[in-house]
């Protein structure tokens, strides 16, 4: 089985979580810059099998796309491109960042590690990721309970 790769696209930088070889829980992996993200990404892949990527989608409050959706269309289209077999899956990312920042908190990151953005970046993707997993799993319930 492979992994499943979490995105939290940004203009300046890229987070990115993964998942366990088993698929059960979502980890930060890395943040790095709009413009390494290519190259991380293929190295990536030639190292660890990819089943499906997951990319942070920003949506409104009245869930319509936000919009920045603009700069994710292309990013989304391009990940498609260079990986044509490889599911791309859009989910919800509004108040990731926020809870992210709860997270390192409630974790006793101190202030000053809480500023640095590369950690908001990669915990968001987890928590994007995580939150595909957990959806996943509750559908896959509902359907053996049925």
């Amino acid at each position: 089985m492979g992994r499943i790769l979490g995105i939290d696209f940004g203009t300046k930088r890229i987070g990115i979580a993964v998942t366990d070889p088993l698929q059960i829980f979502a980890s930060p992996l890395k943040s790095v810059k709009n413009h390494e993200f290519e190259s991380f990404l293929l190295e990536y892949v030639k190292a660890e099998p990819v089943e499906e990527f997951v990319v942070g989608y920003p949506m409104t409050l009245n869930n319509q796309p936000s919009e920045s959706v603009k700069y994710i269309d292309p990013f989304i289209k391009k990940l498609r491109k260079m990986f044509p077999g490889v599911p791309v899956n859009k989910v919800d990312e509004r108040f990731t960042s926020g809870m992210a920042q709860r997270t390192m908190i409630d974790g006793g990151v101190s202030k000053k590690g809480r500023q640095d953005k590369t950690m908001v970046d990669k915990i968001s993707a987890s928590i994007i990721l995580q939150s595909f997993l957990d959806r996943r799993r509750l559908a896959s319930d509902v359907r053996h309970q049925v």
